[in-house]
């Protein structure tokens, strides 16, 4: 009852885009995850990072293949080392389990048009766009209040996981980009959907917020994506309802 009184009096304030903490990921990727939606968010993340916001991109067994990109983009040397560091790990931790990395690309992703893990991690780090890394978070840990700017988060690729990891570091809204369709939601946080395609987005139409097909089919920049996603996270954090939200589309939390 304390905590229902205390909810109860909770009152809507307005807040700056600052106080955003976005987390991007992309499951279920196809060949046009890196060409259309997975640019139109990398193009987001500069704008939410620019308004001095937060944005979180992970999974590590995507960007592991493309690591150089990365540790050229750190915004100081010991970052590139906890960028290293983190991706060390991981390959230690399948290493130790006997788990072969080959696994990636998916057979999903090549159902999809992707062709090897390289062109894989490529098309999942344009979504963090061009800032700098600002800091690296290891898994579990939850970001501390001086941590804004573009922020590697290293959780698993796994997209529930990548979710549930971004959600504990204090994640406040989810951007997934998908070309295959992927069903997904979070119970604790709206998912902003984007579809790679316009077939997809057509077949899915009551699941998918935004269709960055579009962009392919030459109705709208990259730039003018990444404005109009930008646009919606505002919107979404004022209260209008995704489809996931709709739907009460979530894992268990």
């Amino acid at each position: 009852k304390p905590h229902l009184e205390r909810l109860n009096a909770r009152r809507r304030q307005t807040v700056p885009a600052s106080a955003l903490v976005v987390g991007v990921q992309c499951g279920g990727s196809d060949a046009f995850s890196g060409v259309t939606a997975n640019p139109a968010v990398g193009y987001m993340a500069d704008l939410v990072v620019r308004a001095g916001g937060t944005v979180m991109f992970s999974e590590n067994t995507e960007v592991r293949d493309a690591v150089e990109q990365l540790t050229s983009r750190a915004a100081t040397p010991a970052v590139a080392e906890d960028i290293v560091r983190e991706l060390g790990w991981y390959d230690q931790y399948l290493e130790r389990g006997r788990v072969d990395r080959t696994a990636n690309t998916t057979p999903g992703n090549k159902a999809g048009g992707l062709s090897n893990i390289a062109e894989k991690a490529m098309g999942s780090i344009i979504k963090s766009g061009s800032a700098a890394i600002a800091s690296v978070l290891p898994p579990g840990e939850k970001l501390k209040a001086d941590q804004k700017g573009l922020v590697f988060a290293a959780t698993p690729a796994s997209d529930f996981i990548c979710g549930t990891l971004q959600l504990a570091a204090g994640m406040n809204l989810h951007v997934f980009t998908t070309g295959r369709g992927t069903p997904y939601g979070l119970q604790a946080c709206p998912v902003i959907k984007v579809a790679t395609r316009t077939d997809l987005a057509r077949r899915w139409h009551d699941l998918m917020d935004m269709n960055a097909g579009r962009i392919a089919d030459g109705e709208i920049t990259i730039e003018e994506g990444g404005w109009e996603l930008f646009r919606m996270l505002l919107k979404v954090a004022s209260g209008h309802k995704t489809w996931a939200e709709h739907w009460k589309l979530h894992n268990a939390l």
